[in-house]
């Protein structure tokens, strides 16, 4: 499939692009980036140098995707989300009065979004943060720490508030459930950890 790119987008010829990828108008894709098949990045979404996105990623208008984010396939990051890199963030070098480019320096920080998570709009992702398989950020959230596979979390700071199936359903309180959970949307099961701290995906549905 081909890739189709609108005429105002600009992408530099260093990007890798998969088949079958959309890229809509006013997006900018920097140099040394690589984006996966078949994912959609729509319009004026800014994506920075050596940024990493697998295959069927979607992508909503006005995204700023910074130096750093890996994004692994099947994430959709909603309109309006800001990644941010840089612990100490400074327009001039103290010392010398430069101005500090945008570009990796030692400072800069990885930010990690699994396979399925789900970024609600207008939500703003701090430095060095990794956000677990299939967990779902709310919309206008301010995350700032960790957030566990198929967490569901929203608020500033954003904080935990339950778990989420694959298919994006929440599920019920399973803290206190010694058998697995079963969405009841789409009948998936989970197993709780040893720990009471994670979920499994088990093979069996609901009947």
């Amino acid at each position: 499939m081909a890739v189709c790119i609108h005429p105002t987008a600009m992408v530099d010829p260093s990007v890798a692009l998969g088949d079958g990828s959309e890229i809509g108008a006013g997006v900018q894709i920097h140099r040394a980036a690589v984006v996966g098949r078949e994912c959609l990045i729509a319009e004026h979404t800014s994506i920075a140098y050596g940024v990493t996105i697998g295959d069927r990623v979607r992508i909503d208008a006005h995204v700023s995707l910074c130096s750093g984010v890996t994004l692994e396939s099947g994430v959709m990051i909603a309109a309006g989300v800001i990644f941010t890199n840089d612990r100490y963030p400074r327009a001039c070098d103290p010392d010398t009065g430069a101005l500090v480019r945008s570009a990796r320096n030692e400072d800069t920080v990885h930010i990690v979004v699994r396979a399925g998570a789900t970024i609600g709009a207008g939500t703003v992702i701090g430095p060095g943060i990794q956000i677990g398989r299939y967990a779902m950020i709310g919309m206008g959230s301010v995350v700032a720490g960790h957030v566990p596979p198929h967490a569901l979390v929203f608020g500033n700071p954003a904080r935990l508030r339950g778990y989420v199936c694959v298919c994006g359903a929440p599920l019920v309180d399973w803290s206190e459930h010694d058998e697995p959970v079963h969405c009841r949307r789409c009948g998936r099961a989970f197993d709780v950890s040893a720990e009471g701290s994670e979920l499994h995906l088990n093979a069996g549905r609901m009947a």
